[in-house]
């Protein structure tokens, strides 16, 4: 993702070996800019931001307790909880998306 690769240029961590082509860098996952001179052009991007969400498809949920687990005890096994439909979990584990 572009938004990954906005790191200032003092803070970049070299990512590749001297002489290296833009094509070649990105290619093991790496940022490429040469507009600064005598700081690493290929670079770590930023880690990717995740945030836990709960799957709205009722039929994706993957359970995470048992039948008949009431909601206080699966939240406190840090999963999500939604008493509806029948057939399906109601208690289910987060999916993680990139933000």
């Amino acid at each position: 993702a572009k938004c990954q690769c906005k790191v200032v240029p003092k803070e970049r961590t070299n990512c590749g070996y001297p002489g290296i082509s833009a094509a070649e860098c990105k290619k093991i996952g790496c940022c490429f800019n040469a507009s600064v001179p005598s700081v690493p052009w290929c670079y770590s991007p930023k880690p990717k931001k995740v945030k836990k969400v709960c799957p709205n498809d009722p039929y994706s949920r993957i359970n995470c307790g048992y039948p008949g687990i009431k909601s206080r005890e699966c939240t406190r096994k840090g999963c999500c909880f939604r008493a509806h439909p029948a057939g399906v979990p109601w208690c289910f584990y987060h999916r993680v998306m990139e933000e």
